[in-house]
């Protein structure tokens, strides 16, 4: 080809090696180990000094296929598949920090993000939180000592905004990566390295397998950091199973179609539910009337899949039009074509403290919507009638 390919194509096409049979579906290497037709080219395998597969633990073709076209879609020149998205976040952490290291992240991170950041001190890494909007907060919390800052835009589940091009270069001129949870958005939507991060991390279980059938994650960048990243990922068995990369890689085909489609069915809800008397509140990246909505344009190419509102009233108004739903599943997932719901305030963000959890805006009556490809007016009939009955 003259030209480089577009997204589309090489999310269906990227990284695709052959088994040398003509399969035209990605093949599935579902082995443990690899042989070797003689000692020599054994020792020569394990040292590195060809290329080629060992242990399914430190490589697999199915696998090093999904890492490498998720680094196509990415924008990077490298990719490593882990078991899940949190191995991927853990993996980033552990590599690449050690005793001694300061790291700032967001406030408005993940639960089980948080969670994880918080057993940082005890490895004699230090955390600093601060408002995610705050690019002054980012910078008053910098030391000579930080090594990363971390975040995840659009945050969970309030669709915050992270100025990615600032923090970058606030990291860099500091000798410090900026790590960017791209969950969200997926590549589709949002390309943070392009943007000036050093890292792009992704739970492949949303919206790249978009069915809610395997656990994954990924972690994109300079070939250099995720040389360090892979190493630690191989070493500590955080590896992505091969089943589960060929069933993202097949995710990954109709990836984009998918989130064109989730992305208007979002705006269609997000909109409408600003005209419903019993909402409070909305928050959805892709509306105009966003906080951040020039960052949104400047950063992502549609608002998200994920709409989040608070109804009038508390935590039992919000569980009334939970219980009421018929077709929205009641589940923690999101990035699915089955539209979900979830009460953030007891289920992704449990663990978090309540004042926490109310400082940042997770309160006791909002509610998360991972919005997927039902027929847009089958969806608003189902918020309609569960919020009637309030």
């Amino acid at each position: 080809m003259t030209s480089p390919l577009h997204p589309e194509t090489l999310a269906i096409r990227g990284a695709r090696a052959g088994s040398g049979y003509g399969e035209h579906s990605q093949a599935l290497f579902l082995t443990s180990s690899f042989t070797y037709d003689t000692a020599e080219e054994a020792r020569a395998l394990f040292l590195g000094e060809t290329e080629g597969f060992t242990y399914t633990r430190t490589a697999n073709p199915t696998v090093s296929a999904f890492a490498a076209r998720m680094a196509q879609l990415e924008k990077a020149e490298s990719g490593v598949a882990t078991a899940s998205g949190m191995a991927a976040i853990q993996a980033t952490l552990m590599a690449l920090l050690q005793a001694g290291d300061h790291v700032v992240t967001s406030k408005s991170l993940f639960g089980t993000t948080i969670g994880l950041l918080n057993t940082l001190p005890a490895y004699g890494i230090e955390v600093t939180f601060v408002a995610q909007t705050d690019v002054s907060a980012w910078q008053a919390a910098m030391r000579p000592n930080t090594k990363m800052l971390l975040l995840e835009t659009p945050s969970n589940p309030l669709g915050e905004i992270a100025d990615i091009v600032a923090l970058a270069q606030m990291a860099h001129a500091a000798g410090a990566l900026l790590a960017v949870d791209n969950c969200f958005c997926s590549p589709a939507l949002q390309q943070p390295i392009a943007l000036g991060a050093d890292l792009s991390i992704q739970s492949a279980t949303k919206a790249i397998d978009g069915q809610g059938r395997v656990m994954g994650g990924a972690v994109c960048g300079s070939a250099a950091l995720i040389e360090i990243i892979f190493k630690h990922v191989r070493t500590a068995g955080q590896i992505m199973s091969p089943f589960n990369a060929w069933v993202l890689l097949s995710g990954l085909e109709t990836l984009y179609v998918r989130m064109e489609k989730q992305c208007a069915n979002a705006l269609i809800l997000a909109q409408w539910l600003q005209t419903c008397p019993q909402v409070e509140a909305v928050y959805y990246p892709g509306l105009p009337e966003h906080p951040q909505a020039e960052l949104v344009r400047q950063q992502q190419s549609a608002g998200g899949i994920v709409v989040t509102f608070a109804v009038k009233g508390g935590q039992a108004e919000a569980w009334q039009v939970v219980d009421a739903l018929n077709i929205f599943s009641r589940t923690g997932n999101l990035g699915d074509v089955k539209s979900t719901v979830t009460h953030p305030f007891t289920t992704t963000h449990a663990r978090v403290e309540p004042a926490e959890k109310i400082a940042t805006g997770i309160t006791p009556n909002l509610l998360r919507l991972s919005i997927g490809l039902e027929h847009i007016d089958d969806l608003r009939a189902d918020l309609q009638q569960a919020l009637d009955q309030l």
